[in-house]
């Protein structure tokens, strides 16, 4: 079997190259309107969508069951549901501003709450 010609190489080398230095862009996050987005408590309240995904920035005022918090965007409050293993090392108290990723879990008989997949400091 023959080598490969230098311009196949280069043909390939290029190809391979294109192919994994994809750009990065900044990704659509959800709805906005007036250039602000919906993610808020009181929106969240107002019109709850079961399994919406949502990231705010708020404190978590108080503790009020085992891994339920009442967490405030300074719109309304809502219930948070965060397991132990999610925070982060770094303490939280009602006055640290935190970020939460997670979904909107709506109940027959219950108002709907916040399902946090991740939590993080704000400085």
């Amino acid at each position: 079997m023959s080598a490969p010609s230098k311009s196949r190489l280069f043909f390939i080398g290029a190809l391979l190259a294109g192919a994994t230095a994809a750009p990065a862009y900044a990704q659509y996050t959800g709805p906005t309107e007036g250039g602000r987005a919906q993610n808020t408590v009181a929106a969240i309240l107002a019109n709850p969508t079961d399994d919406q995904q949502i990231t705010m920035q708020g404190q978590l005022l108080r503790k009020i069951g085992k891994e339920k918090y009442i967490f405030s965007d300074g719109t309304a409050e809502i219930v948070a549901e965060i397991d132990d293993d999610d925070f982060p090392r770094e303490p939280v108290d009602e006055k640290t501003k935190v970020e939460i990723h997670g979904e909107v879990d709506t109940g027959l008989r219950r108002p709907p709450e916040i399902e946090v997949d991740s939590i993080r400091v704000v400085k």
